[in-house]
């Protein structure tokens, strides 16, 4: 059986190029290499930045991690160090300590669905990914198009637009506790990220008050070759209805267009039928393989 350690979180420096962090990082690299989709998602990544803090980290030498913290626990395992047990040491010490406890895999790996029976956890989610090329484009609407006049888009402007975004963006993703819960720390740090561009990030506010309604907020991928994402789109329950979010949608996808940017790509919940119409009326197809699914132990 591989040896797994736990790590105290003391000896997890983020910025150190040897030692545990380091460890964890070129699993994640080698991973995300491999699969074609990274173990730990933004969130995660930048909640590590900061420490392990009150969470709890094992580590099975260069050849896996897992990660355990808020309830969910992130496991992967380097390629070269697959099928001798490793995961399921990390799984056992990880869950050791009862609980509810939720898992992701990305990409839906037949090995995370096996290993998942065996400690007790069931499908409970699938996050899908739905591409298109960025080519052949609808039009915009015109900006006094109805039902959409009375409403400007422009770009989101730091410093300025983070208050009332948090507002629409909590109104909009009530129901979605991992981007409705969004807080103005968390802001500031993407806004931090070097790939964060305010001239891709679209606000729509109602002439008459000034109120913002609604965002489309892109992501460019500076990979090879590099590719757009809709990082994510929001209408506030007030402006629903009236084709806004097509209207942002659009913006965001001829902006990406501009870059030279061949693929968009975006997430939506597989169970989350009007949201998945609209995009694919606008061109967005899903692949069975471009499937996230989420595990949980009651």
């Amino acid at each position: 059986m591989p040896t797994v350690t736990r790590i105290e979180p003391g000896a997890f420096d983020p910025a150190a190029d040897a030692g545990p962090a380091a460890a964890l990082r070129r699993v994640v690299d080698a991973a995300a290499t491999a699969d074609g989709a990274a173990p730990l998602d933004e969130a995660a990544l930048l909640a590590l930045r900061h420490g392990l803090g009150g969470t709890s980290l094992w580590l099975a030498g260069e050849d896996g991690f897992a990660w355990r913290h808020d309830g969910a626990l992130d496991l992967a395992v380097h390629p070269d160090a697959r099928r001798r047990g490793v995961g399921t040491a990390l799984a056992q010490a990880a869950t050791a300590e009862p609980g509810p406890l939720t898992a992701w895999s990305h990409g839906h790996h037949p090995g995370a669905a096996v290993l998942a029976g065996r400690l007790g956890f069931e499908a409970v989610r699938d996050l899908w990914v739905m591409r298109r090329p960025l080519s052949d484009l609808p039009d915009l609407p015109g900006p006094d198009a109805s039902p959409a006049d009375g409403i400007d888009v422009r770009a989101f402007e730091a410093g300025r637009d983070e208050e009332a975004f948090l507002a629409v963006n909590a109104e909009a993703f009530a129901h979605h506790p991992e981007q409705g819960g969004l807080t103005r720390a968390g802001l500031e740090e993407r806004e931090a990220e070097p790939w964060f561009d305010p001239a891709g990030f679209f606000v729509a506010v109602r002439r008459e008050d000034g109120r913002l309604v609604g965002f489309h907020w892109t992501k460019v991928h500076d990979e090879d070759p590099p590719y757009g994402e809709v990082y994510v789109v929001g209408v506030s329950p007030s402006a629903q209805g009236g084709g806004l979010g097509r209207r942002l949608t659009l913006t965001g996808l001829h902006h990406l267009a501009s870059r030279g940017l061949a693929e968009v790509l975006l997430y939506v919940e597989a169970d989350n039928a009007p949201a998945v119409a609209v995009y694919e009326r606008l061109g967005f197809r899903h692949d069975a393989q471009d499937t996230h699914v989420q595990y949980a132990r009651r």
